[in-house]
C-alpha cells in the first residue's frame, strides 16, 4: 500500500521562480562506446502552487545547447536534431504532482520540435529553506526516459558492424532551485 500526499500538498504554497544559475535541464544518450551529454544554458521555469492544483512550467532554448564542443552543439541545433531555427524552444507543463516524503512524481506533457507527449519525471524535493540572502527556496531533481525518435529526432549514423552509432533511449535530467516570490 502506497501513501501519497494529496496535490494541493506536494508543494509549498506560494509561487516561485526559477533560480537558472543554480540550476541545470540536460540529457544523456548512449553514443559509440559511451554516454553523451548535454545541457541547455538558456532555461525557464516557474512553480505556481498558489492555486487548487500546483503546476511546474519550463522552455529551454534549443539554440543555448552545450556539449562542450562548439561542432557538435551545432549539429544539434540543425535540421538533424532539434531544429533550432523552426523550433527555437522545448518546454514542459505538468499536469499532476505527487508527493511521499522527499520523493516526487510529476506528470505533464513535454514539447520537442512541435510534438507533444506525456512524461513522467520521478526524483526528490526538499523542504524551503531560508538561504543567507532573506530569501527561502526549494529544490527538485528529476529525471525521465524519452524515445528521440517520437519527437523527430531520428538522426543517426551506422557503425560499420550495421548497428546504428546513437541511442533511441535519452533520458532527461532537471536539476531545479526556485526562489519564493514576494
Amino acid at each position: 500500500m502506497s501513501i501519497t500526499t494529496d496535490t494541493r500538498q506536494a508543494v509549498p504554497v506560494g509561487t516561485w521562480s526559477l533560480d537558472p544559475v543554480h540550476s541545470t535541464i540536460g540529457f544523456e544518450v548512449d553514443y559509440l562506446a559511451g554516454a553523451f551529454r548535454g545541457q541547455f544554458r538558456e532555461i525557464a521555469a516557474r512553480l505556481d502552487a498558489s492555486g487548487e492544483t500546483p503546476v511546474i512550467t519550463g522552455s529551454a532554448k534549443v539554440a543555448s545547447v552545450d556539449v562542450k564542443d562548439e561542432n557538435l552543439s551545432a549539429h544539434l541545433q540543425s535540421p538533424d536534431f532539434f531544429d533550432a531555427e523552426r523550433y527555437p524552444e522545448l518546454s514542459f507543463e505538468s499536469s499532476d504532482i505527487e508527493r511521499q516524503g522527499d520523493q516526487v512524481t510529476v506528470r505533464g506533457g513535454i514539447n520537442i520540435k512541435g510534438v507533444e507527449r506525456p512524461v513522467e519525471l520521478t526524483g526528490t524535493i526538499t523542504d524551503p529553506i531560508s538561504d543567507p540572502y532573506g530569501g527561502e527556496r526549494l529544490g527538485l531533481k528529476l529525471e525521465t526516459g524519452i524515445n528521440r525518435n517520437e519527437f523527430g529526432v531520428d538522426w543517426n549514423s551506422a557503425l560499420p558492424d550495421g548497428k546504428p552509432s546513437l541511442a533511441d533511449d535519452v533520458k532527461l535530467t532537471a536539476e531545479l532551485q526556485f526562489v519564493r516570490e514576494a
